[in-house]
This record gives C-alpha cells, sequence and structure tokens, in this order.
C-alpha cells in the first residue's frame, strides 16, 4: 500500500496488515474476521516508547515538559493527521452501519495499529523509523495541535491589512470517503498547501502550513 511503499516499508504479513485497517463494525459482519483493537493497544505502546526515548535523547528538557510534548504528538488529533496525510484512512474497512461515520477516533485508532503490524512482523527498530519518519517533521516544525490555524493565519494577515483565502484544488473519492485538497492564498498568492477528509480539515493544514512558512 502506498502510505508504507513510501516509506520503504514492506509488511511480509498481509493478514497482519488487513487486521489493522479493519474496524470492529466490518468484522462483526464477516465472519472469520478480526478488527484492529488488538494491534491498536501494541502499536499505543510501541509509539509511546518511540518518541519519549525521541525526546530523552535529542532534548534536556525535564520530565514534566516532556510528557507535554509526548502527549501533543500523541493525541488522537495528531494520529489522525498523520494518518490523512499519509492516505491511510481510505483503506479503512467499515462495516455498513459505521461507513458514513469514519472519524477521527477511527482514524487514529487505525495508525496504532498499522504501527502494531509493523512491531509484529518486522521488528521494534523498522517500528521505530516508521514513527521517526513521520512524526519527527512535525516536531521540528514545533506543530501544536491544539491551535487553530485558520486563527492564527487570520490573525497575522490582519497586521499588514492583506486578505487570506482557501482553495479547493483537488476532491477525490467516494462519498463516504472523500479527500480533499486545499491551498490557502495571501492576497492570491499561494502560501500553504493541506489536505483532510473534510474542507474544514484541508483548510486547516493549509493555514497551518502556511503559518508555519510565513508567520515567524
Amino acid at each position: 500500500m502506498e502510505f508504507l511503499e513510501n516509506l520503504g516499508i514492506k509488511i511480509r504479513n498481509k493478514k497482519l496488515l488487513e487486521i489493522a485497517l479493519t474496524h470492529s463494525s466490518y468484522a462483526n459482519e464477516h465472519k472469520n474476521k478480526e478488527s484492529y483493537e488488538r494491534l491498536e493497544f501494541l502499536g499505543d505502546a510501541v509509539l509511546e516508547v518511540v518518541i519519549s526515548d525521541y525526546f530523552y535523547n535529542n532534548t534536556n528538557h525535564k520530565e514534566g515538559t516532556m510528557t507535554k510534548l509526548r502527549a501533543n504528538y500523541v493525541c488522537e488529533k495528531a494520529l489522525a493527521t498523520y494518518s490523512k496525510n499519509l492516505g491511510m484512512d481510505k483503506y479503512i474497512k467499515l462495516g455498513h452501519g459505521q461507513i458514513h461515520n469514519l472519524n477521527d477516533t477511527i482514524i487514529a485508532d487505525v495508525f496504532e495499529a498499522v504501527i502494531g503490524a509493523i512491531y509484529i512482523d518486522l521488528g521494534f527498530l523498522e517500528a521505530k523509523r516508521y514513527i521517526n519518519e513521520i512524526i519527527i517533521p512535525y516536531i521540528n516544525k514545533e506543530i501544536d495541535f491544539n491551535i487553530d490555524y485558520k486563527t492564527k493565519l487570520q490573525e497575522w494577515v490582519q497586521t499588514d491589512k492583506r486578505s487570506v483565502e482557501y482553495e479547493i484544488i483537488n476532491e477525490e473519492g467516494e462519498s463516504h470517503k472523500k479527500r480533499f485538497e486545499v491551498v490557502a492564498k495571501i492576497d492570491g498568492i499561494i502560501y500553504g498547501r493541506g489536505k483532510g477528509s473534510s474542507k474544514k480539515e484541508a483548510e486547516q493544514m493549509a493555514a497551518l502550513d502556511a503559518y508555519k512558512k510565513s508567520a515567524r
């Protein structure tokens, strides 16, 4: 699958990956199917160790600061963002009753389940490499997943009496698995790009990209 191949991850046990992408609603509707819940449990633990290791070995922060930073980068919103930006969400299998409710909780859970699958199939070091390649760029940009970047960008451009607008440049996928790509323009010039499973989310990611590039 693209979201793994692009990072050079080749899972040998395809059944593990299938389980990691299977929600309980789908498993309940199909006999002999297993949901991602057990893999999620394992992936959550691996993720916490890897991010803790990163902050311990790459910063001089005290325990409390490291705890807060780790929480920011492993929270539900963060995990769902990583998953969507990788395009992982479009592979999730949902039951008929859940198919129109692919929410951030499920998407974040699947991100952890995939980590669990990589850990079992390829070992800790490969799981660590996978996690670091995805998350460290967000850490380096000091992205705070609790901030509304559309508001932050609007406040910034207003200081110079400029305007910001968002434009959808691409839309793909089935109705229940739509993906949008948006650009953020300041006075007609593209400053940021973002993707998401909703227009609002894609705009937020585009605003984040524009703010990080411009407002410093």
